[in-house]
């Protein structure tokens, strides 16, 4: 659908606008999430709270974690969502479309992708994305890992909890979360600290 086309930037374009960026991350993300019901609300109110936590990266970075919570879960669109798994079809439609590198990255990567991807036999493919470790994939893993699936307010434990209910044992999203788990809980906690300190 060409309702999608346009809202990407130049390859390389790092340093765009921080409401620029995001006001295009925010179009591109309700084409294709709005219609999906409750997780729209959830991608809402990541975005919402990326912006509130945005001291926690440098502010040249701000805008690109801003775009990255409004992007994070485009992947389950059925109209690009080509391999079933959110983090890398997304990624790759967003790096067709000329998206900052880091934007795309933190997509391919977000709340712990890379173990689910092992999970389902993607790895490699993963692989194709660098993994953009650093305080923005960690405020990019708190606000989306202390977000509902309705867009509610929830603890990092909550959250957890909320996920391996939802996914039955023998499901990849389960048992990446099992070995995910402590990893991302100090990703969430590094993000925390930088907030307490006031600085990056």
């Amino acid at each position: 659908m060409t309702v999608h086309k346009g809202y990407g930037l130049r390859r390389g374009a790092a340093s765009a606008d921080a409401s620029s960026i995001a006001t295009d991350a925010q179009r591109v993300a309700e084409g294709f999430v709005a219609p999906l019901g409750r997780r729209w609300a959830h991608v809402q109110a990541v975005a919402a709270l990326a912006t509130d936590i945005g001291r926690a990266v440098d502010p040249s970075e701000r805008g690109l974690l801003i775009a990255a919570a409004w992007l994070h879960d485009i992947g389950y669109s059925s109209e690009i969502g080509h391999t079933r798994f959110h983090p890398l079809d997304g990624a790759r439609y967003l790096r067709g479309e000329g998206w900052p590198e880091l934007v795309v990255n933190l997509v391919a990567h977000h709340s712990g992708a890379r173990f689910e991807a092992d999970r389902r036999g993607l790895g490699a493919e993963l692989g194709e994305f660098p993994f953009p470790d650093g305080p923005v994939l960690d405020a990019l893993a708190l606000a989306d890992l202390t977000t509902g699936p309705a867009g509610e307010r929830l603890t990092y434990d909550e959250r957890i909890s909320e996920i391996l209910r939802r996914y039955p044992e023998d499901d990849p999203v389960h048992q990446a979360w099992l070995t995910a788990t402590p990893v991302l809980r100090e990703s969430v906690q590094r993000a925390q600290a930088r907030l307490a300190g006031g600085s990056a």
